[in-house]
């Protein structure tokens, strides 16, 4: 029986020390079959997920959504304290004897208790290892506890600071795509600068980007699970408008270079599928065309008017649907297991940035500000002078 609980703490802390290794310090994705961190999440995501598809209310889903992120991320520390408190509990009741000062006998939820204690290096001294391997024991697993408490301190800050980074870019992309962003306006917004220089700026800053997403939720996972600040906004929905903007450009816009957008395409690109797996997303082969042929057309048409002409001919329209191919499959796959809405390639519909949004326009529109008869219409300002 001693023998069988000193295998199991054994392995039990052998398996949370790697797991707590691969996501804390080592910068790359693990593939392995079985992990604790990829356990946790499934056991824990799914259902957080399927009562969060059951909220009708948009905005009430996503602030449902947005708890599972920082809360997921404190429960995985709190899991591999558990587990490293059993598994030292374990181990010493297996290493042989201890005293109590009061002369009772010791079972194994003292020791279990005694492994909390120690692990936390509260340091009562009401149990006392009596054995040398016992002893050392303790002195393991109090320098265990303090290395983890100082892991904790140094790991959620680093997290949020590459969170923060991320929705940097994010906003930033408000106001040159629109909100929800669309890679129609984007181009409609830049396409037409100075020898597009604008616009392939914002191309290279997404590539810089993309490159910095990539690495930052390889090194901590969970934060593919963060929510952006506002509802109609995800680094999901930002990386696919940079995929469908690039993807036109390459296609063929009159009067546009494709160099930069190609090199940013393939950046984006990999990340999405990179994250894509750190999801574990399923393959659906029937996922629904985001483009179809009314869409392509009024695409066109409102990029017409715009002063943006794509090119004509089938050559435009077979390389449009292979760069479409090699990213909207991963892209549906994610906004399908992370409830994240992908965007339209032409919004219809005549919808304010987040930025022209606030809670006194109202009060202001219907305020006078030289005499009766005059309000302010916040809209019709920025539309005409931004």
């Amino acid at each position: 029986m001693h023998i069988a609980a000193t295998i199991v703490g054994a392995v039990l802390m052998l398996a949370v020390l790697t797991d707590a290794f691969e996501v804390v310090v080592l910068p790359r994705r693990v593939e392995r079959r079985f992990r604790i961190t990829t356990w946790f999440y499934r056991r824990v995501g799914g259902p957080w997920y399927k009562l969060a598809s059951h909220i009708r209310s948009n905005r009430r889903r996503e602030n449902f959504l947005a708890y599972f992120g920082p809360l997921s991320l404190i429960l995985l520390l709190i899991l591999w304290a558990l587990a490293l408190i059993l598994g030292f509990a374990l181990l010493q009741y297996g290493s042989g004897e201890h005293l109590r000062l009061r002369g009772e006998p010791i079972t194994f939820g003292t020791l279990l208790y005694l492994s909390g204690e120690t692990f936390f290096t509260l340091g009562y001294g009401d149990i006392v290892p009596a054995s040398s391997i016992s002893r050392m024991l303790a002195v393991m697993e109090a320098g265990m506890g303090f290395a983890f408490l100082g892991t904790v301190v140094g790991y959620l800050p680093t997290v949020y600071s590459a969170f923060s980074r991320r929705e940097v870019q994010i906003s930033q992309l408000d106001a040159y795509a629109g909100s929800p962003p669309t890679a129609t306006e984007l181009l409609a917004r830049l396409g037409s600068s100075p020898e597009q220089r604008l616009l392939d700026q914002l191309f290279r800053d997404w590539e810089k980007s993309a490159s910095d997403v990539l690495e930052s939720h390889i090194s901590y996972p969970p934060l593919c699970f963060f929510r952006s600040q506002h509802k109609n906004q995800s680094w999901l929905a930002a990386l696919t408008t940079i995929l469908d903007a690039t993807s036109l450009v390459i296609a063929g816009v009159d009067g546009l270079e494709s160099d930069q957008a190609r090199q940013t395409f393939s950046m984006a690109r990999h990340t999405l599928v990179d994250l894509s797996q750190l999801v574990h997303v399923r393959f659906e082969p029937d996922y629904p065309d985001r483009l179809p042929a009314e869409a392509s057309l009024r695409l066109r048409q409102g990029l017409l008017e715009r002063g943006i002409e794509l090119k004509q001919g089938p050559e435009f329209e077979r390389q449009l649907l292979a760069l479409r191919m090699m990213y909207e499959p991963y892209a549906y796959a994610v906004g399908q297991t992370l409830l994240m809405p992908l965007p339209l390639w032409i919004d219809s519909e005549k919808k304010r940035d987040n930025w022209q949004v606030g809670p006194w326009d109202r009060a202001m529109q219907a305020r006078s500000l030289s005499g009766p008869g005059y309000a302010v219409d916040t809209q019709r300002l920025s539309e005409d002078h931004f």
